[in-house]
């Protein structure tokens, strides 16, 4: 690490609302910093665990930012061996584990990381969203609503497709499709409540047709009428999480680096297995912009005191 700019970046402070406000101490709350420097601190972390434990303890370190999870064969292992390990790697650096949220349990009870819930039932691995974290995301959306009783629906449905697109792609890659039904449903109520007050004298038939329409199979979106670029009617609808495709994350290997030419395959069957690349049997062209760019080989362009130069 470099010391020397890692001191000038703790002391730049930061700009909100054209205002630069000073750091003194600490890091600025929600800033890049504050992950990066504790992935630093960490750094060597899964080392000092493994030098304390033996292949049969069956030990394992993942770690992101300031989470982690450390798992093994046994409770006695984590306990005995891996903790007082974490512990003193920690106090070196001036950390310590937080009581309330540092625990050892059985992989039957599960436990949650990164608002994921990671269980296994009847012996197999079930990830799936976290429970308070959904109960956080719906209590979120019901306060978008509850605080937009009186604006149009079209703002109303562009306030919540963000948060609800978002969301969703976020819990994408684990077992999500029964909790996106369900959170789909909460969001369905709040919205009928929020409809059903607007119109107080209505009956809940001309309410229905008003707010919600209907497309092939779908019955019940919520949609508002809007003008396009070109000046024609069209329809703005909510988004549904459970539209969103579950589809598992691919790993990438651990020693496939970019920089090393016997790779570059292994990169192209992983971006056509995630269709970033469709109908094409060359390389995808921003790989080759980037190899261009970068490669020491090719010599399109090179880089130097932090600036970009060409060849």
């Amino acid at each position: 690490m470099d010391r020397g700019i890692l001191r000038k970046w703790l002391n730049a402070g930061y700009i909100e609302k054209g205002k630069l406000h000073a750091t003194t101490v600490g890091a600025a709350q929600g800033g890049i910093i504050s992950p990066t420097t504790l992935i630093v601190a960490l750094s060597g972390l899964e080392n000092a665990v493994k030098s304390a434990t033996e292949q049969q303890d069956k030990v394992n370190v993942c770690i992101y930012a300031d989470d982690f999870i450390i798992t093994g064969a046994t409770s006695e292992v984590l306990e005995n061996k891996v903790k007082p390990v974490v512990e003193a790697f920690l106090s070196e650096r001036g950390l310590s584990l937080h009581p309330g949220k540092t625990k050892i349990t059985h992989i039957d009870e599960g436990f949650d990381f990164l608002g994921m819930n990671v269980r296994k039932y009847n012996g197999k691995l079930i990830i799936q969203p976290a429970k308070s974290n959904v109960k956080r995301f719906l209590a979120d959306i019901r306060d978008i609503i509850k605080s937009n009783k009186t604006c149009k629906t079209e703002n109303l449905i562009r306030m919540l497709n963000p948060k609800i697109r978002g969301w969703s792609n976020y819990y994408r890659h684990v077992c999500s499709k029964e909790t996106f039904s369900y959170v789909d449903h909460k969001i369905f109520e709040a919205i009928w409540s929020w409809a059903v007050r607007r119109h107080p004298n209505k009956g809940k038939r001309w309410v229905r047709s008003k707010y919600f329409r209907s497309s092939e199979l779908r019955k019940w979106i919520f949609f508002a009428k809007t003008k396009d670029e070109d000046g024609e009617t069209v329809n703005v609808d909510l988004v549904e999480a459970k539209k969103v495709t579950i589809k598992r994350h691919i790993k990438i290997r651990a020693d496939a680096t970019p920089y090393d030419a016997v790779y570059h395959k292994y990169y192209d069957e992983l971006i056509a297995k995630r269709k970033i690349v469709t109908g094409s049997t060359t390389a995808p062209s921003w790989w080759l912009c980037w190899w261009n760019l970068f490669s020491p080989k090719v010599g399109k362009a090179r880089v130097a005191n932090g600036s970009l130069i060409k060849a």
